[in-house]
């Protein structure tokens, strides 16, 4: 007995230590960012930096609005694509799927979330922006956009993307619907529901928590995802007037030049950083009262 009390006490004082270590990384991380993104945000004055439309930074300007724009654009193209998407496959999987199929289609999935993301450049690359390319011709000729792009756009880094988060929205999401019990679906069906109108009406509201979190990991890894972004974007650090222009990200703002960055300039990226850092608490917040808000209701 004494010997399983020392292990429990020993386990306890494991996992603690564990826990402790994941809170310290983050607030070490939110420190080494405000630390250092705070003072130039300073200098260079935090509506000028946030609000500012020009980013050179050989001349001293600093403005990251285009780059803020081009990530809500980019993430929310692969919301727009990915989201639905996603949210079918796992009802497809949960529901639909014959055993035969089922395995396979897991496999590939999985295979899906574990592709590196320059991969995921490298096709884009070669396949999407040549496509995207004719299509912009298309829709110039037809009088659609005034521009048509290079194949560098908005538009293709979303597909990417939503390609991308595609495995992380199927996976809590399936996962989320195989809990729901059984009772409810066997319930509706009783009720004189069809297979249908059980699944949308009752099986997947009744899963939607886990829906949303789904959603809410692929959000972060949209605006999070940088390699395939810089390959497929264009990396034009201006306010794109249509999806078929470049656009740069935040997160690609900082890879492509904080290599070379320094002094107030290397602050500056820093600052990109706690700015995105920021947009990344806000989603999460926004879930949390989200979800708080439907169970009081």
């Amino acid at each position: 007995m004494k010997t399983n009390a020392w292990k429990e006490k020993f386990m306890q004082g494991v996992f603690l230590v564990a826990a402790c270590t994941s809170v310290l990384a983050v607030a070490l991380i939110c420190f080494f960012l405000l630390v250092n993104g705070i003072p130039a945000m300073k200098e260079i004055g935090f509506i000028q930096f946030i609000t500012g439309d020009i980013w050179k930074p050989n001349n001293e300007l600093f403005g990251i609005f285009p780059m803020i724009v081009g990530s809500l654009y980019v993430t929310a193209g692969a919301i727009i694509f990915g989201v639905p998407i996603g949210i079918l496959t796992s009802i497809f999987m949960a529901m639909y799927c014959p055993k035969v199929l089922y395995k396979p289609l897991k496999a590939a999935t999985e295979l899906l979330a574990g592709i590196p993301s320059v991969i995921y450049g490298f096709f884009g690359l070669v396949v999407l922006v040549p496509l995207m390319r004719q299509l912009g011709w298309q829709l110039k000729a037809a009088g659609v956009v005034r521009t048509s792009g290079n194949g560098n756009s908005i538009l293709t880094a979303s597909l990417l993307l939503g390609m991308m988060i595609l495995p992380t929205i199927i996976g809590v999401t399936e996962s989320a619907i195989r809990a729901v019990p059984k009772h409810y679906y066997e319930g509706a069906l009783a009720l004189g529901a069809t297979h249908e109108r059980s699944i949308f009406t009752v099986v997947l509201p009744a899963a939607k928590s886990g829906v949303v979190a789904g959603i809410v990991l692929g959000i972060g890894r949209a605006i999070g995802e940088t390699m395939a972004v810089i390959m497929v974007a264009g990396n034009q650090p201006w306010i794109p007037k249509s999806i078929m222009q470049g656009v740069r990200t935040m997160t690609a703002n900082i890879v492509i030049e904080m290599g070379y960055a320094t002094d107030l300039h290397r602050g500056a990226l820093i600052a990109t950083g706690v700015v995105l850092f920021v947009f990344i608490l806000i989603i999460n917040l926004s879930v949390t009262l989200l979800k708080r808000r439907s169970e009081h209701e």
